[in-house]
């Protein structure tokens, strides 16, 4: 096979969206913290809605991007916690894989805490084959053709392999 066609995981994004700024958003960076080792950062609401009370540029929720050995480990301890299924529906036309937990004590090791409470958490796996880089670098930035962008099936077989994952 082709070595410029194996598929591998670029990043691994954990996101925790609270709706609100303040102790509720604090608690979460700090469950993502102690999740991941590594620092989260807030993101943003994009417009105003007065029936949730939320205006424009109001830290809302808080994700970290995972790469490398970080993602991997990650990817397992969320699995973990979701029984290793996965539905066919959950990964999109480019490859992608998203699924959310609904309580992050569903995963194995995790305490309930009552000082930080229970969040959900949005995992989104993001997948790529070598030489994707020409389509991020600076200097005579370059499309991906077709025919070696990341396919649905692909993907399917890369977590069947790699991580044991059902897929319903």
């Amino acid at each position: 096979m082709n070595p410029m066609e194996n598929v591998k995981i670029s990043k691994t994004t954990l996101n925790i969206g609270v709706g609100e700024s303040g102790d509720r958003l604090s608690k979460a960076i700090n469950l993502l913290e102690t999740l991941t080792g590594q620092k989260p950062v807030r993101t943003f609401s994009k417009v105003t809605n007065p029936e949730f009370g939320i205006r424009k540029h109001q830290p809302i929720a808080c994700k970290v991007t995972l790469r490398g050995k970080k993602a991997n480990d990650a990817i397992k301890l969320v699995l973990d916690g979701i029984g290793s299924n996965i539905r066919k529906t959950q990964f999109d036309a480019q490859g992608n894989l998203s699924f959310g937990i609904e309580e992050h004590i569903d995963m194995p090791g995790i305490r309930y805490d009552p000082d930080i409470g229970i969040f959900g958490i949005n995992v989104n796996i993001t997948f790529e084959k070598p030489g994707y880089r020409i389509k991020h670098r600076k200097i005579q930035e370059k499309k991906i053709p077709n025919r070696h962008r990341v396919k649905k099936d692909q993907t399917i077989k890369f977590m069947e392999n790699n991580f044991q994952v059902n897929i319903e």
